[in-house]
């Protein structure tokens, strides 16, 4: 793959090439003039003599788009959690290219570009011979050394990337050309239009490897033959569910539609191996927080036994209030790799443990006790009713209480207004949703 100075050796090459077009047509000799290429905007074509135009060819790269076939061609280069590279994804542009024609006499413009056209008629691809002639040229042009420029488009790696450049010409209507030579503020020449496809950018990064595959499945020595070992194969087992560890739900406690810290949680699914011994971890993820770690799924009274399609844990208090991604890792006595199941989104929400004073009137401090903590960088609102209090800056973070001043409180009907915590936009639990029908939990605030 090539680097970032792909770009800029793309265009040297072809005005190395259309120097070389013009010296091998005889072209100075039948204009009568030397001709030289230049590179950079039309508006930028200044003569030497100081008013009166010179007979050159501008190359000027006006315009850059993405190849769609190699843009969806490799991996993604980083996994969900954006931290793990896992492939360099090639950068893959198009190059559109001006030719224009610029000169004194009559028709000397006209004759350029018909140079120039035949000579990328002809030669239809970048050979990798002519981009290493190129940006490789002998130390010394004309006397003088390479210059810095030159020196690093040699370290391009154009030359060996994995497709070959093709020159394409591109026809543009009249109002687009219009359009081109406006943008530049430049006066209409004798011009045509090319594409160079494709040049691969690529980073040399580190990048997550996988491990060959040793067997398809484990060796097995067949029992008629002790001396040949074979491989199990791929098992096949005709069934709608998958013959995999699969997770397909999430089940906070109580019927709640988001999990609370030292609650119960099932994560249903199926093939969760329920044999003796089976050792079972629940992987939490958040990427906000760099959370990873693994919890025991154990069976502390009085949760139920865990089985092949439920797997109960809970969460301690020390994660932060956020979203999650929740997996299983399943380890069975007979086995020495971990299984990982497929992931699900789960949501932590903050717990109100005590709220002081029960009664408060406007300007008094109320504080609310909570569980998970506060962390650094979250937000935290107090809703009472319908009104939204912020809270007093904490001293320390983490933090499992915050005070709050209540003032300008509307005066609380009988009996008293409902309490919510919100940290990051998750809500307190203020719905009791085991009752039939539900109702609201005892979380209220009197205002006097």
């Amino acid at each position: 793959m090539s680097s970032a100075l792909a770009i800029a050796g793309v265009t040297a090459v072809l005005r190395d090439l259309l120097n070389d077009g013009l010296i091998n047509h005889d072209a100075t000799a039948a204009l009568g003039v030397s001709i030289t290429v230049s590179i950079g905007p039309p508006d930028r074509v200044i003569s030497a003599n100081g008013g009166s135009e010179s007979t050159q060819l501008n190359l000027f790269m006006y315009h850059v788009t993405p190849n769609t076939g190699w843009r969806n061609e490799s991996l993604p280069s980083r996994d969900s959690s954006g931290r793990q590279r896992l492939t360099n994804a090639p950068l893959a542009l198009n190059l559109h290219y001006l030719i224009s024609a610029h000169a004194k006499e009559d028709l000397h413009g006209d004759i350029l570009l018909g140079y120039a056209m035949q000579f990328l008629h002809e030669r239809p691809a970048l050979s990798r011979e002519a981009i290493r002639k190129a940006l490789n040229p002998s130390p010394q042009i004309n006397g003088e050394a390479l210059t810095p420029t030159m020196k690093a488009l040699a370290d391009s790696g154009l030359e060996s990337q994995i497709e070959q450049i093709k020159i394409t010409p591109e026809y543009l209507s009249t109002e687009e050309i219009s359009k081109l030579w406006t943008a530049t503020q430049s006066h209409l020449r004798p011009a045509a239009v090319y594409m160079a496809s494709v040049v691969l950018i690529e980073a040399k990064e580190p990048a997550h490897t996988a491990l060959p595959v040793l067997t398809r499945g484990p060796v097995i020595k067949p029992k008629l033959d002790q001396s040949t070992w074979y491989e199990r194969g791929i098992v096949v087992e005709p069934d709608l569910v998958p013959p995999l560890p699969m997770l397909e739900a999430v089940i906070p406690a109580e019927k709640q539609p988001a999990a609370q810290v030292d609650k119960p949680i099932e994560l249903h699914g199926h093939h969760l191996d329920a044999k003796p011994g089976t050792t079972r971890k629940v992987r939490l993820v958040n990427d906000r927080f760099k959370v990873d770690q693994n919890i025991d799924a154990t069976d502390p009274p009085p949760l139920p036994k865990i089985s092949a399609s439920s797997i109960l844990f809970s969460i301690p208090a020390e994660f932060p209030v956020g979203i999650y991604s929740v997996s299983a890792l399943l380890q069975s006595p007979d086995q020495n790799d971990v299984r990982g199941t497929n992931r699900l989104a789960m949501i932590l929400v903050p717990t109100i443990t005590n709220m002081s004073p029960s009664s408060v009137s406007n300007g008094v401090t109320l504080r609310i006790e909570f569980a998970p903590r506060l962390f650094a960088g979250q937000e935290a609102v107090l809703v009472l009713g319908q009104q939204e209090f912020l809270p007093q800056i904490p001293a320390t973070y983490p933090t499992a209480a915050l005070d709050f001043v209540i003032e300008d409180a509307p005066v609380s009907p009988n009996p008293g207004l409902l309490v919510r915590l919100r940290i990051d936009g998750f809500e307190s639990p203020i719905i009791d949703r085991t009752a039939t029908p539900s109702v609201f939990f005892d979380k209220r605030i009197t205002v006097t």
